[in-house]
């Protein structure tokens, strides 16, 4: 069996930045073994596999190298661009997941693509567990969670720059990652992600963290819209606005290569 399969580079418009994600369309559903066996195989952050719904929504599913993911932010953008980009579907799009339902897609008029998640808000934990810390090194001056990761917040983008966590005491935290944020010098905010039970040692930028992150701030800064960089290796910028219990995530995707795999 032959399958179409696109790698695109997503939160930026250039090129070996952001984050890559591989796109494959479906005409009926593979197997779970299947899907997560091309996702090892392709060994990027997230595959979203993706299957048109009788009413045109896109059942989208996200797989990491390691096991499948519940929501995936950058691999979903990287799909709303290759559907659109390929001419399967136009704007607005709506993909469908088991475990955030729809979420709908809007192209704006400068190119980026803009996401309509759920607030995700996190809560403030008095009490964190010692790993965290541990792993962490550097006490933060706040410690968060919501239902997919820690939250750690620092003083300054610096502090977040230079965190070195050791990954197997992250690693034990599982099923939650962990995510650190600052205040950003020439951005609203910024943050690193860090998910070795899930996917990988960092994610380069991280879509669906966002929808917890972006009410955080635009709480803590008294503004509901908000820029974002995720201040990885490669780096990517989120533009974020907070609209009651829906948070909206944008960005910039560029394609890096178009092909077929053979099953």
């Amino acid at each position: 069996m032959k399958l179409p399969i696109y790698q695109v580079d997503a939160f930026t418009h250039e090129r070996f930045k952001g984050n890559s994600a591989a796109v494959v369309p479906l005409e009926h559903w593979l197997s779970d073994a299947q899907m997560q066996s091309i996702a090892m195989e392709n060994n990027l952050s997230e595959t979203a596999f993706l299957l048109r719904e009788w009413d045109g929504a896109f059942h989208i599913r996200w797989f990491s190298p390691l096991t499948e993911i519940d929501f995936c932010g950058h691999a979903t953008l990287a799909s709303a661009y290759v559907l659109l980009d390929q001419g399967m579907a136009i704007a607005p799009l709506t993909f469908r997941a088991a475990a955030v339902g729809d979420i709908s897609i809007a192209q704006l008029d400068d190119g980026r693509l803009e996401m309509n998640f759920p607030n995700r808000q996190p809560e403030r934990v008095d009490a964190p567990p010692g790993a965290l810390l541990d792993g962490l090194g550097a006490h933060p001056l706040a410690v968060l969670k919501n239902g997919q990761a820690w939250f750690a917040v620092y003083e300054d983008e610096h502090q977040v720059r230079q965190l070195m966590p050791d990954l197997a005491a992250l690693k034990s935290l599982a099923p939650l990652d962990v995510v650190i944020t600052a205040p950003g010098r020439d951005q609203d905010f910024v943050s690193r992600y860090f998910w070795p039970a899930n996917g990988g040692d960092e994610d380069p930028v991280t879509g669906s963290i966002h929808a917890g992150l972006a009410p955080y701030w635009a709480r803590r800064l008294g503004k509901s819209s908000l820029v974002a960089l995720q201040a990885s290796r490669r780096g990517g910028l989120l533009y974020c606005r907070v609209e009651g219990e829906r948070v909206f995530v944008a960005g910039h995707a560029v394609q890096y290569l178009q092909g077929m795999i053979e099953i």
